[in-house]
């Protein structure tokens, strides 16, 4: 009996680090920001982030916000900073990835750019961004819609000289499909891991399941 309760301590004891561990996600991967496009929410990445905790990134290191779509793309940026910033100091890491929709590749590029983001971004990810315009933005007049046309002194800004600056890795994912984004291939960047996709809707890009693999696999490196 007592040799038995002995393999059974040294049993506990072997077992006791590894359950201590954190899971590798939870140990190794940056933390990751999820910016919305326009007219979007927080909630628009509802399904990806249930995704990305389902394959063991915890909670934590999960961060999507909400914010004023109609304003500057610079002042967002702004927001984007507070955000990294708010992201990096819970958890703890260094740095973070920032996966984006739409409109949301904007403020977060000039971030990277211009605010010193790329010393905080690991990974940046654009899921149909209008990285160099779309003509659906001359329907609509909001700063941050006269940003997105074509030909705008914001967009000639952000993309002159190197379109992906700095030491952060980008990576963009379009569809010939995506309808809200014309021409679908502005997503593009020189520089970047560019993808395209099968044919989805510009709202697809966000809960295609092969989409968000290629997308985890690309933050995953």
């Amino acid at each position: 009996m007592k040799s038995f309760r002995k393999r059974c301590a040294l049993a506990a004891a072997l077992l006791l680090p590894a359950l201590l561990t954190p899971p590798a996600h939870a140990a190794g991967h940056d933390p990751i920001l999820f910016v919305h496009g326009w007219n979007g929410s927080a909630s628009n990445w509802n399904t990806m982030i249930s995704r990305f905790r389902a394959d063991g990134w915890p909670d934590d290191h999960l961060r999507a916000f909400s914010y004023d779509t109609s304003r500057s793309n610079a002042d967002t940026a702004e927001v984007v900073r507070a955000e990294v910033d708010k992201l990096l100091a819970a958890t703890g890491a260094t740095k973070v990835d920032v996966v984006t929709h739409s409109m949301g590749g904007l403020s977060s590029r000039y971030y990277t750019r211009n605010l010193g983001g790329d010393a905080k971004v690991e990974q940046w990810v654009s899921l149909g961004g209008p990285n160099h315009g779309t003509r659906s933005a001359n329907t609509c007049y909001q700063t941050s819609c006269t940003e997105m046309r074509i030909g705008s002194g914001f967009l000639a800004a952000l993309n002159s000289g190197d379109e992906t600056p700095g030491t952060s890795e980008y990576g963009t994912w379009w569809s010939s499909c995506d309808g809200v984004i014309d021409p679908a291939d502005s997503t593009v960047l020189s520089g970047a891991r560019n993808t395209k996709t099968a044919c989805l809707s510009h709202s697809a890009l966000l809960t295609d399941a092969t989409v968000y693999a290629q997308v985890r696999d690309y933050v995953n490196r």
